[in-house]
């Protein structure tokens, strides 16, 4: 059998301590999600990234480093996740910017708070992607390549 999974960019995104999350609606309920999408046809993981960023919080986003990448399998919905998380920095905000469809609200938070709303989190990987940036990792984004 051919497995093919669903490829989703990430942004762990740290200022003054704090960490942005999205709260969304999902179906399971109000869950809390760094900015993060599925990877479009043609398009590089980084320009996914920070268009999904944009979309779901009203923030400008250039990724500067690969966090990690990594493999989930949600049991709930019986789909494998390849997730390519990054960090980077804001370089604007659009703040009367409607959000994607589902998106209630962006919120600030820092990792106490993260890891205390484990429960409401969409997948491990959120508190996963922040601790492996709390921990310093970062990867050149060269690793990644794109052909047109």
């Amino acid at each position: 059998m051919i497995w093919k999974p669903n490829v989703t960019v990430a942004a762990v995104i740290e200022r003054d301590g704090k960490f942005l999350l999205v709260e969304e609606e999902t179906s399971q309920g109000l869950r809390f999600n760094q900015p993060a999408g599925h990877l479009e046809t043609a398009e590089s993981l980084q320009v996914a990234v920070a268009r999904e960023v944009l979309e779901e919080s009203a923030y400008h986003f250039v990724p500067l480093n690969l966090l990690g990448i990594y493999r989930w399998h949600s049991s709930e919905s019986d789909t494998t996740y390849l997730r390519f998380a990054f960090s980077g920095n804001i370089t604007g905000h659009e703040p009367d910017r409607q959000l994607d469809a589902g998106i209630l609200r962006t919120i600030w938070l820092t990792p106490n708070e993260i890891r205390a709303t484990q429960a409401f989190h969409r997948s491990p990987l959120i508190l996963r992607c922040m601790e492996d940036y709390l921990a310093g990792k970062r990867y050149p984004l060269d690793l990644l390549v794109h052909y047109e």
